[in-house]
């Protein structure tokens, strides 16, 4: 089994890290959606960081950043 050239690897690893990455941040857009339903759901970003254990200014700053325009 024969390795394609090196350029030839290397551009087709870089397409796929341009697919990964705009994957990624899709995810984020939808993980930053429910975070925002969540916190409807539970009444407010606090309460949705303490049921998840997580930073409430993490919550607040990934539901701006991805769901406002």
């Amino acid at each position: 089994m024969e390795l394609s050239p090196w350029r030839d690897r290397i551009r087709s690893e870089d397409q796929l890290l341009e697919q990964l990455d705009a994957q990624a941040e899709e995810a984020r857009k939808r993980r930053a959606f429910a975070l925002k339903e969540g916190a409807q759901d539970l009444g407010s970003v606090y309460a949705l960081a303490k049921n998840l254990g997580l930073s409430q200014t993490a919550i607040s700053n990934a539901i701006k950043k991805y769901t406002t325009e």
